[in-house]
């Protein structure tokens, strides 16, 4: 029988989310909401591409500071913004 997993509760764009801990943003942008990080500058949605930092296309804001949802993990009552939120 496995420990039950540790859940981590934090904000993304305003609303409660909950993954399990561990879970990166980019993983939680899909489990918790579109999975849309920002906006091009033409307006198109981008989602996390590559999965290790290099594409850019998962930035979002983590407490008012812009980051790499896929090389940050979900944390305890972070703030968490997508570019696309109004």
């Amino acid at each position: 029988m496995s420990a039950p997993q540790t859940m981590v509760q934090f904000q993304l764009n305003g609303q409660a989310a909950q993954v399990p801990l561990g879970t990166s943003l980019a993983a939680a942008l899909y489990l918790c909401g579109d999975g849309i990080a920002r906006q091009s500058v033409s307006g198109q949605a981008r989602a996390p591409m590559c999965g290790m930092g290099v594409c850019q296309e998962c930035r979002v804001q983590v407490n008012g500071q812009s980051c790499l949802a896929c090389q940050t993990l979900c944390a305890q009552g972070m703030l968490v913004q997508s570019e696309t939120a109004g």
